[in-house]
């Protein structure tokens, strides 16, 4: 009886640290499938969380701008009126919307190459900002010009969408006057490729010194080794030209 005690126990013994091996196992699996994240994703400060694979970069984001704008409900702090000029010198229009909350994951490469094809760019969301804002292509429908948007554009030139997606279409004010710098990284596009601001050590970049996808390749303060990026001007296509430079992730809302 005593023997089978014995046996009984060592059997037990042996069952719970295998247990615990597959336990450590499963772990270490785990931990595997997570990568350190390159500190340039870590500027993005308007982001909820912000992980990688090794292979993407998921950013996740509510798309609520950090600044004040007419498009929120009066209610809340950020709330302000405004009235006078807006982007361009157009006198401001407010359209109907209103801003809500997103739960957006932008699923971004985390090494971006060039891609032959240059997709194009869809409706809706094209990329991130600093501030946790999709930035929009040049278009206010299917094929339908920004020109007749842009008089909605609030104090910082943003809007938000009938469903309450507020976005950047052109310059985000807020972060180019207040956050950072005309000159400064300013977010990502969907392919993984940086966005800078209207201006490149100081001067204006204008629409013609930029390839047909609004970008080139040349050092910056982030990627000293030099990348392409793109960047954004006061004419259209303000963002983006005509399709995405490299290979699109995704974005999910």
């Amino acid at each position: 009886m005593k023997k089978i005690k014995i046996l009984s126990g060592i059997i037990s013994a042996i069952t719970l640290i295998n247990c615990s091996s597959n336990d450590d196992s499963s772990q270490n699996n785990s931990n595997n499938n997570t990568s350190e994240v390159p500190a340039v994703y870590k500027k993005i400060y308007g982001a909820a969380s912000i992980t990688s694979d090794g292979t993407y970069v998921y950013i996740k984001t509510t798309g609520t701008p950090d600044h004040k704008s007419v498009y929120y409900p009066t209610g809340n702090s950020l709330y302000e009126n405004f009235s006078g000029t807006t982007y361009g010198g157009y006198t401001f229009s407010k359209n109907p919307n209103s801003i809500s909350t997103k739960n957006y994951t932008f699923k971004i490469p985390l090494n971006p190459a060039v891609n032959s094809a240059h997709p194009a760019t869809p409706l809706g969301p094209i990329g991130v900002s600093l501030n946790g804002v999709p930035f929009f292509n040049q278009y206010a429908g299917p094929n339908q010009p920004l020109s007749g948007e842009i008089v909605s554009f609030d104090q910082w030139w943003g809007h938000p969408a009938q469903g309450g997606d507020y976005h950047y279409h052109v310059e985000p004010k807020y972060l180019t006057t207040v956050k950072v710098s005309k000159s400064a990284l300013l977010g990502f596009l969907l392919d993984g490729f940086p966005v800078y601001g209207p201006e490149e050590n100081g001067v204006a970049v204008t629409n013609t010194s930029l390839d047909a996808y609004h970008g080139h390749t040349s050092a910056t303060a982030d990627y000293p080794n030099g990348i392409y990026h793109y960047h954004i001007t006061s004419s259209d296509p303000y963002i983006n030209g005509n399709g995405f430079y490299g290979t699109p992730g995704t974005v999910s809302n």
